[in-house]
């Protein structure tokens, strides 16, 4: 197994703390591996093993839980009242009504409560209610470059990263041997099995309180391949229905933004607002979607539709995430900086690109950021180590050097 350190370290920064700790994110991303790996910290640290209450809910072992009430029993059946019990239930939300179990556990004494989920929902609606103010969310992303570094040890750093683009970075992926075929058709399982069982199974549960259900799979990966496609690119819900309309089938904005909605909940993509720089306000229309996997996106996408620097600008903005950055895209006047992001109250402004060596590339890249009068950082990646070097104060940085730092 993969040890995801920087996971693990958040974990245990907020162990026995009386927060619910909530870990979010794509299917086969290594969240249960993450439990597991805490969980062998914790008997590491002298935790005894019956003070562990751990249920995985795609277990058949535990399918008789999957009933709140007998989920609730079960555990209160395994608390020990004079030691602390760490209680792990992985995707937790195949459990209808768990957050009642969550809730009543989370008020007894001795309880830390370790959830996962791969599905956006799982912190609105009724968990958010119930549980304001109650809960903290530690949304795990697939391996990072450095991370697949570290397996990958054959090679140079670019050809690395070459695979690693085309690949994606789900943790058993970089574990296959003939990397192609076994890579695309076990991207299209787990492609298939969120598009069709996770978000199918979600919209039921939406339909019973009587909301708009998302049935039509085809337009559903029709959106997906939009998206996709646009990686990069500034879009709305309008252009995304103008854009199926065009194709030969009429839909109405809503329906797209149902649409849009079912495939950012399980963690396909990633919305991210646009950003005013110099009116220092967030802009309404044309947000901006990156995909969690860029293997996924390879299978969504053909080939005559790929772009490197896309790809490449998707990289990046994964792993700001990774870092904890908030981020936005950048307006600045009629130019744009692909990635403003601020963390513990300071700004650093981010531009990507394959490569610096066009002069009129340079030019294009630089200009915004000239355009920006405060005193923050202001970085240029790219994969060329041409044109690397401090332009006044505007750093240009190899991309790969800076997956790889500490």
């Amino acid at each position: 197994m993969i040890l995801r350190t920087d996971y693990l370290n958040e974990l245990k920064k907020w162990k026995d703390e009386n927060v619910i700790k909530v870990v979010t994110g794509l299917r086969r991303c290594g969240k249960s591996t993450l439990l597991k790996q805490f969980q062998s910290q914790l008997t590491d640290s002298g935790v005894e093993p019956e003070q562990i209450i751990a249920v995985n809910f795609e277990d058949l072992e535990f399918e008789e839980l999957l009933d709140y009430k007998k989920l609730y029993s079960y555990i209160l059946l395994r608390l020990n009242p004079d030691k602390k019990n760490y209680i792990f239930l992985d995707e937790i939300q195949m459990v209808k009504d768990y957050q009642k179990a969550v809730d009543s556990l989370f008020i007894k004494e001795n309880v830390d409560i370790y959830i996962t989920g791969s599905n956006a929902f799982l912190l609105s609606g009724e968990l958010a209610t119930l549980l304001s103010g109650r809960y903290v969310e530690i949304n795990m992303l697939p391996l990072s470059f450095k991370e697949y570094r570290s397996v990958h040890k054959d090679g140079s750093d670019e050809s690395a990263f070459a695979e690693f683009q085309r690949f994606g970075a789900l943790p058993y992926i970089v574990t296959l041997d003939n990397t192609n075929e076994m890579a695309d058709t076990y991207l299209e399982g787990i492609y298939n099995t969120i598009i069709v069982k996770d978000i199918e199974e979600r919209q039921k549960r939406k339909n019973e309180n009587g909301k708009r259900r998302v049935n039509d799979i085809a337009l559903l990966k029709n959106i997906a391949r939009f998206l996709a496609c646009s990686v990069g690119n500034p879009i709305s819900i309008k252009s995304i229905a103008d854009y199926i309309t065009s194709s030969g089938r009429k839909v109405s904005q809503n329906t797209v933004g149902d649409y849009v909605s079912a495939l950012v909940e399980p963690y396909i993509f990633y919305s991210v607002e646009r950003y005013d720089v110099e009116g220092k306000q967030l802009l309404k229309q044309n947000q901006k979607y990156y995909i969690s996997d860029l293997g996924l996106r390879h299978h969504i996408v053909t080939k005559k539709n790929y772009d490197l620097g896309f790809s490449l600008e998707n990289t990046v903005f994964l792993e700001l995430k990774r870092r904890g950055y908030k981020i936005n895209i950048g307006k600045v006047g009629k130019t744009e900086v692909d990635f403003v992001t601020e963390k513990n109250k300071s700004k650093v402004y981010f531009q990507v690109t394959a490569s610096m060596t066009d002069e009129k590339t340079f030019e294009r890249e630089i200009k915004p950021l000239k355009n920006i009068k405060d005193n923050y950082p202001k970085i240029i990646l790219t994969l060329d180590r041409f044109t690397l070097g401090d332009y006044d104060g505007i750093i240009v940085r190899n991309v790969i050097d800076w997956l790889l730092e500490d």
